[in-house]
């Protein structure tokens, strides 16, 4: 999911043919925080090598911003994961630094925030694996970073299609650029959005939807989405009206709202994430056409979008309101009752943000995947050999696989509505995904 615009070209390209001390500099970020299991400050470790029995894992996430209560819960199932674990992934201790590649100016990811942060974790050299990016435009920045020093990159949210293969809706040269080594170095644990435009466009037709206009906030993942969604409507049959690409700062979105009521659309949907203009879109939208029914992919599926108090979307517009995000109801995951009653008894949250249990399953994965590769996980080698032969993993989320392009065979999407009590989405459904 999740992404921004105007990604540094010149920088990354820069940053790829003289290496990756470029664009930035190296400094410790403040920002970075040892979770639980790190060394505490002022302390030595005895570890000589990146053999010694140690492993450094990072994240990168945003840490401010609209997207703050669901990354900061990722955070938590993270470190959840780990001292479950006793910072152990059998023999081999396992080093945890959250990192934020948000800053307070921007309210999202930054650009030069993320590459400072891949070069950070590239220059350590017993960091074997990044949880992360939040954001798939943030992704585009540091995965080629991290590719070319062979650390393994596990996102646990990112959903653009062209990071893994060049399906419709990519980019030309996707996903190729990404990975400057030739080797994939990257793994996701949600579906692409292949599967949540299908399962979008499913709803939209199970909904009754005749004519379907849409926006996007001109990012990675929203502007992919939309593209996504048109394709698998054509395919469905179901009528978009049009995609219109938004000024994410815009003051208001009349004009936008007049046009496609005057194109007679009776649905809505937006491709992009809270922070770029999108609870002033959807009240405009609401206000020109009272009864059309409003969609969202996971970038705006979050109390900070729909929960009034927190100066989301007014509770009329909410009741009008469905979105889609790779969790489902968490009591039905085969671990999802272990990981709330954990949850709850180590933070006093017994209603976790969804994307708690996609920290939690990243973590996971990068532990089963260091005790997999034995004597040689405290590599990189190793435990990027070991991740790719993820196979039939029993997980919270459910049995799934990693393929070769580094995806999930995880298919389903929830549907979530907007909570009449307290305004935060609601699990209601799951949803296959049409085509």
């Amino acid at each position: 999911m999740r992404s921004h615009p105007k990604v540094m070209v010149g920088c990354l390209l820069g940053t790829l043919a003289i290496g990756i001390s470029a664009c930035g500099s190296d400094d410790d970020d403040s920002s970075s925080t040892p979770a639980a299991g790190s060394t505490p400050a002022g302390t030595t470790s005895t570890a000589t090598s990146a053999g010694s029995g140690t492993a450094n894992v990072y994240s990168s996430l945003p840490l401010q911003g609209a997207s703050k209560d669901q990354t900061n819960a990722m955070v938590d199932g993270i470190k959840l994961a780990l001292k479950e674990a006793g910072n152990k992934a059998g023999g081999v201790t396992v080093k945890y630094t959250s990192l934020d590649d948000s800053t307070a100016q921007a309210g999202n990811w930054d650009e030069q925030q993320v590459g400072a942060n891949a070069r950070k974790v590239a220059q350590d050299k017993k960091s074997v694996a990044l949880i992360g990016e939040f954001n798939s435009g943030a992704t585009k920045v540091s995965l080629p970073i991290l590719n070319e020093v062979g650390i393994a990159q596990i996102s646990p949210a990112n959903t653009y299609v062209g990071l893994t293969t060049d399906e419709p809706g990519s980019e030309k040269g996707e996903p190729a650029i990404y990975y400057p080594s030739q080797k994939r170095t990257y793994a996701r644990i949600v579906p692409r959005d292949t599967v949540q435009g299908g399962a979008l466009v499913t709803q939209m037709k199970n909904d009754g939807c005749k004519s379907v206009a849409m926006a996007n906030d001109k990012d990675t993942y929203g502007a992919g989405l939309t593209r996504v969604i048109g394709i698998k409507a054509k395919e469905q049959g179901l009528s978009i009206l049009s995609d219109t690409g938004i000024q994410p700062d815009a003051a208001n979105f009349r004009g936008f709202a007049s046009k496609i009521k005057g194109e007679g659309a009776d649905c809505f949907f937006f491709g992009g994430v809270t922070a770029n203009g999108a609870i002033q879109l959807y009240k405009d939208v609401n206000s020109a056409i009272p009864t059309a029914k409003l969609y969202g992919g996971d970038g705006v599926c979050e109390s900070g979008f729909t929960n009034p108090s927190k100066d989301g979307i007014p509770a009329k517009v909410g009741k009008l309101f469905s979105c889609t995000v790779a969790t489902l109801d968490l009591p039905s995951y085969p671990g999802g009752k272990a990981f709330i009653e954990s949850f709850n008894k180590e933070y006093n949250n017994p209603k976790p943000d969804p994307y708690a249990i996609y920290g939690y399953e990243a973590m996971k994965l990068v532990l089963d995947t260091i005790e997999a590769a034995g004597e040689e996980g405290t590599t990189r080698e190793g435990f990027l050999k070991a991740l790719f032969e993820t196979k039939d993993r029993d997980s919270v989320l459910g049995k799934y696989s990693i393929d070769e392009n580094g995806d999930t065979t995880l298919t389903d999407y929830g549907l979530y509505k907007v909570g009449a009590s307290d305004g935060n989405p609601t699990y209601d459904s799951t949803i296959k995904a049409a085509g």
